[in-house]
C-alpha cells in the first residue's frame, strides 16, 4: 500500500495511492492516520473522495512529526569518502519539522551561506508506538519508507562537534511523495541516487548501511519512545558535494532528483531565500 499527504482546497488529507487515484481516508495527513491503531485496514478500505494520481499536490508526507531522527556516518562507502572510520553506535542528531518541504516543492538556500549540500537518504515512518525493542517488535513498528533528502549547510554544519545547526534550516529537506510498505518492497538493497542538474552524484544501494532500518528502532527506542508518524532519517551514501574536490554545492535554480527504487523520486528546485 501507498500512503501521502496532499494539500487540497479544503486543507491537508491523508490519502491511498493507487495506480488510477488517490482517495482520501478521512484523516487530516499521514501522522493522523498512522496514530489510528488500525490505520492499514482503515486506510484499505477507504472510499472517500478520490483525485487523479497526475498533478497531485503533496505535501510533506507528515507535516508535523513528533520527531525527526537523523542518523549520520551510517553508509560504508560514504564514512569511507569522509576519512571515517565504521562507527561502533549510531551518529543521532536531529531535525525540526519547520526544515520540511513536499517531495516537488522549492528547497530554500540561506542568504547566509554558499555551502549547501544534497543528502539522498532512505526515511523509514513508525506506525505504532514502541519503546525497548527488540527486532520483532522494531520491525513490526515500520509503517514503511520513504525518500528524504537531509540538505545541509556544510559550513554551519561544521562549526562545532554537533550538527544540528547545519540540518535544520527552514524548507531545506524534502520528505515524500508517498510512504510504502513494506510488504511491497523486496528484500535485500534498494537503488539510492541522487541528480543534480542531470548529472548523478549519488549511487550507491540501501545495503550499503551500517546500521539498518531495523537496527535503528532497536537503538533509538531504547532511549525513547518512538510514536506513529516519528521519521527517522537512515544516512547518506557517498558522493555528496562536500567530499568532491571541488566541492559541488546546490545553487539557485539548480534541480536535484532524489530516487530510491520501489519509492519513486522527489524532485526539487532549489531557490534562495528572499
Amino acid at each position: 500500500m501507498r500512503l501521502a499527504t496532499i494539500r487540497t482546497a479544503a486543507g491537508t488529507r491523508a490519502v491511498r495511492v493507487d495506480a488510477t487515484g488517490a482517495t482520501e481516508t478521512g484523516d487530516a495527513d499521514l501522522r493522523a492516520l498512522l496514530s489510528r491503531p488500525d490505520w492499514a485496514e482503515h486506510a484499505a478500505a477507504a472510499a472517500g473522495p478520490s483525485h487523479a494520481v497526475e498533478g497531485l499536490d503533496y505535501a510533506p508526507l507528515v507535516p508535523a512529526p513528533e520527531k525527526i531522527i537523523c542518523v549520520g556516518l551510517n553508509y560504508r562507502d560514504h564514512v569511507l569518502e569522509m576519512g571515517n572510520e565504521l562507527p561502533e553506535y549510531p551518529t543521532v542528531f536531529a531535525k525540526y519539522a519547520p526544515a520540511l518541504v513536499g517531495a516537488y516543492d522549492e528547497i530554500e538556500l540561506p542568504t547566509v551561506s554558499e555551502q549547501v549540500d544534497y543528502e539522498a537518504e532512505l526515511a523509514v515512518v513508525i506506525g505504532r508506538p514502541v519503546r525497548h525493542a527488540d527486532e520483532a517488535e522494531a520491525a513490526a513498528a515500520i509503517a514503511g519508507y520513504t525518500i528524504l533528502n537531509d540538505v545541509s549547510v556544510r559550513d554551519y554544519q561544521n562549526r562545532t562537534k554537533q550538527f544540528l545547526q547545519g540540518k535544520t534550516f527552514e524548507h531545506s529537506t524534502p520528505l515524500g511523495p508517498v510512504l510504502v510498505t513494506p510488504d511491497e518492497l523486496p528484500e535485500g538493497g534498494w537503488a539510492i541516487s541522487s541528480t543534480l542538474d542531470g548529472e548523478v552524484m549519488q549511487d550507491s544501494t540501501t545495503d550499503q548501511l551500517v546500521f539498518g532500518a531495523v537496527d535503528l528502532v532497536v537503538y533509538l527506542s531504547a532511549i525513547l519512545t518512538l510514536n506513529p508518524g516519528d521519521v527517522i532519517a537512515t544516512g547518506t551514501p557517498g558522493g555528496v558535494g562536500h567530499a568532491r574536490r571541488p566541492p559541488r554545492y546546490l545553487t539557485d535554480g539548480a534541480e536535484l532528483v532524489t530516487a530510491i527504487a520501489g519509492l519513486g523520486e522527489c524532485r526539487n528546485v532549489c531557490r534562495l531565500a528572499k
